[in-house]
């Protein structure tokens, strides 16, 4: 199993309105992408982020087909210019050692060919975790 999880704290100005709507993007990529296996999304407790999501997988193409569905990037669309703070980081189970390399390297492949998803993440005040793009540059 993958568990990717993001944390994210909000900007002060970003209307309640449009990070309803964000979340329930969120609530719908776990519904509606088939590889996720289980999934979370809520408040988040300890800390200085808002909300969180989980979103579990069963194995690196599972995660792949997560990463790479268009819901998941129309969610970057709509809900990272509302972000002030984003960490996002992985857990598996798998003991392959190559496990975090191919999960490096999924992101690396998805930010060398979406520009303008680098454009949204540099946009953000803070992101850190296994999938920050400055971290996955080949």
């Amino acid at each position: 199993m993958i568990h990717h999880q993001i944390r994210l704290a909000m900007r002060p100005d970003a209307p309640r309105d449009r990070v309803d709507e964000a979340l329930e993007m969120l609530r719908r990529m776990g519904r509606e992408i088939d590889a996720v296996t289980y999934w979370s999304v809520g408040r988040d407790v300890g800390g200085d982020f808002d909300y969180g999501a989980l979103f579990s997988v069963e194995d690196i193409e599972g995660y792949r087909a997560y990463m790479h569905a268009p819901l998941h990037r129309r969610v970057d669309e709509i809900g990272l210019p509302l972000v002030r703070r984003m960490v996002s980081h992985d857990l598996t189970d798998d003991e392959d050692p190559a496990t975090g390399d191919l999960i490096r390297q999924i992101h690396a492949e998805r930010f060398a060919g979406d520009p303008a998803l680098v454009a949204l993440i540099e946009g953000l005040g803070s992101y850190e975790g296994s999938s920050a793009p400055e971290a996955d540059a080949p």
